[in-house]
């Protein structure tokens, strides 16, 4: 199977391409199409770039990546070693790795000489279907994730599913809570067929895979392409894409991006409470919010944590940089697949909600 998008809205010239395979081959054409290449490489794919030809006269910085090289210290640290490469207006910054390589990676392309080219080669199912789509970039500070980023979009994104061999079920699960985010607020058809295929996905059955994946992208493309810069508050806000990222990421920073609970667990807790408060609030079925939690029970995602109720998650979302004047936006639900930007709900009355 080989695909491509192409994002064709005001200001965003990029392309995505999908195919089984194709990384070596892609790789080497980046080279011989490009002056000066830099790449930046998540070690644990480090046995794939040394495939291609002449990989050890290539300018490139290995890494071992976590949440934690999300910081003003690997920044800095990062910089420096690009720049000693040697870096001018005309390089080409290539980024080998999941989301936080990839969110680490846009940054320091952004702001390298005000912006040089930048190519993304997500290796993780979560980097493929969310976070190198999009251009948005990013570092964590001690007061919550990605605080300190920009808007910042790669010239080119290739998708090749066959790193997904190596990867653990659990990571593959992670991914996948990102695909089902997507159908949940966009396309209940495409619910539906997850419903009949997930199996199939995390059984890497490369024609299944690239199906969920092509269409988790097509979904988010809509988002990105009417509203990049996220200031939009009406169905077509980029902000729909936070659907249960506020609880999520208020977890992943309450446990300090540690092991014990990865981006995917997290927002898959955030969607379920995001959905558990749409039913509270009369705007979605109970028939569509047990739809919702057989599925995510059937598929191993997870539906709750100890702490998620805990009154520092509290603390933490009041800080979360989509929320204003101390009042919470969250994303809500009217049906599968018909979601919606709800601002200024008073936290007290989701306390008591979710308490009930």
């Amino acid at each position: 199977m080989n695909k491509k998008i192409n994002f064709a809205s005001k200001g965003i010239k990029c392309s995505v391409e999908i195919e089984v395979h194709s990384i070596k081959k892609k790789i080497e054409s980046i080279i011989n199409t490009n002056s000066n290449v830099i790449f930046l490489i998540d070690k644990k794919v480090l046995n794939v770039f040394k495939k291609v030809k002449n990989y050890k006269n290539l300018k490139y910085i290995a890494l071992n990546c976590s949440e934690k090289i999300k910081s003003f210290q690997y920044y800095s640290m990062i910089c420096s070693k690009v720049l000693s490469l040697g870096v001018d207006r005309k390089s080409v910054l290539v980024v080998i790795g999941g989301g936080t390589l990839g969110d680490l990676g846009g940054f320091i392309a952004s702001t390298l000489l005000r912006g040089i080219d930048l190519v993304l080669i997500p290796t993780t199912l979560l980097s493929q279907v969310d976070s190198s789509i999009g251009g948005k970039n990013g570092i964590n500070t001690s007061f919550g994730k990605n605080l300190v980023g920009t808007f910042y979009q790669p010239k080119l994104i290739i998708i090749d599913p066959y790193f997904l061999s190596s990867l653990p079920k659990r990571e593959i699960l992670s991914g996948y809570a990102e695909i089902v985010k997507h159908a949940i607020i966009y396309d209940q058809k495409f619910f539906d067929w997850l419903n009949r295929n997930s199996k199939d996905i995390f059984k890497l059955k490369y024609h299944v895979l690239c199906k969920a994946i092509h269409k988790s992208i097509l979904i988010k493309k809509i988002y990105v392409e009417k509203d990049e810069k996220e200031k939009l508050k009406n169905k077509y806000s980029r902000a729909i894409l936070n659907f249960g990222h506020t609880f999520g990421h208020a977890l992943e920073t309450y446990y300090n991006y540690n092991k014990r609970l990865t981006h995917g667990e997290a927002i898959s807790i955030g969607m379920m409470i995001a959905t558990t408060l749409s039913y509270k609030l009369n705007y979605l079925s109970f028939k569509d919010l047990i739809k919702i939690k057989n599925h995510f029970i059937a598929n191993g995602l997870p539906i709750e944590n100890k702490e998620m109720y805990n009154k520092k998650i509290f603390e933490i979302i009041y800080k979360d940089k989509k929320n204003t004047d101390n009042k919470i936006n969250l994303i809500l639900l009217k049906n599968i697949g018909k979601s919606f930007f709800k601002p200024n709900i008073n936290l007290n009355k989701i306390k008591k909600l979710l308490n009930k």
